[in-house]
């Protein structure tokens, strides 16, 4: 395995108050298609209660998982739906979305969960918005006898099985799992077929083949031509693998819009306020 750069989640808020613990680039575009993610972990409501009001995006797509608890989802197209342990949900905002994320009142015993924003290749920027979730679908989880492979979207190998994931057709053929691997285990799987393949840690002790090790909260940005070796330390290890394809095109980012150019951005602050966007009924 080999590591290009190892990145650290920072603490931040968004949303109406929310903590997180982010990893974002919207300027160098070392892990493009993707430009950010997010982890939302806590046992105390006072960190994520407020939620994600209403808002805006355009330009971008937006991929949520949830490990613990619930949000749900509201948006101008008339998508109300729960995206509770075990799921996933897919906006790819296209032209224009406005939605909301509140955690589920039913939802007890903290909340755990990631977002992820991908970007767009230009072409499609202006297309019209596409929701999806998973769920009643099943996810299928492969297993090396050592490691297990939660599938989340795209289509994935691993130990001798292959299988889809509930979501497919994500921007620039994107793959993302969540994997676990017990404590003092190994595996490997192999993603060469993908030009970019990232790691992000969430649970436990990472062992790297260097003899260093990276802790919960650590992202690695990896080689995809080299396999993925993985030794878990002392506690089980959990992590998110990210696999696609660059878009390789110039970002502008405002907020909640991605774009290729200022012009653009602009264009989409006044789309969004002079309506065009729509509203949630």
């Amino acid at each position: 395995m080999k590591v290009i750069q190892q990145l650290r989640a920072m603490p931040t808020r968004d949303g109406d108050g929310v903590n997180i613990m982010r990893i974002a680039d919207f300027q160098r575009l070392a892990l493009d298609p993707y430009l950010m993610l997010d982890e939302i972990r806590s046992d105390d409501a006072k960190d994520y209660i407020g939620g994600f009001p209403p808002h805006p995006h355009r330009g971008m797509e937006t991929f949520t998982y949830i490990r613990k608890g619930g949000f749900e989802h509201r948006d101008q197209l008339g998508n109300v739906r729960a995206i509770r342990a075990g799921k996933v949900q897919w906006m790819s905002t296209g032209r224009g979305v406005i939605h909301s994320e509140m955690p589920l009142a039913d939802a007890d015993n903290g909340l755990h969960g990631f977002q992820i924003w991908l970007n767009m290749p230009a072409k499609d920027k202006m297309r019209h918005p596409q929701y999806q979730d998973s769920g009643t679908s099943d996810h299928p989880t492969l297993s090396d006898g050592h490691g297990q492979l939660y599938l989340l979207a795209g289509h994935w190998q691993f130990g001798n099985e292959a299988a889809d994931a509930p979501l497919m057709g994500l921007a620039a053929d994107a793959a993302i799992a969540d994997m676990t691997l017990p404590a003092g285990k190994q595996s490997q799987i192999e993603l060469s077929q993908y030009k970019l393949v990232a790691l992000y840690l969430y649970q436990g002790q990472l062992l790297l083949p260097s003899g260093s090790h990276i802790n919960a909260g650590s992202m690695l940005l990896l080689d995809p031509q080299y396999p993925l070796q993985l030794q878990a330390g002392t506690a089980d290890c959990g992590m998110l693998l990210l696999a696609g394809n660059p878009i390789g095109e110039k970002v502008v980012q405002m907020g909640p819009f991605v774009m290729n150019t200022q012009a653009e951005i602009m264009q989409a602050i006044n789309d969004y306020q002079s309506g065009q966007f729509g509203e949630i009924v």
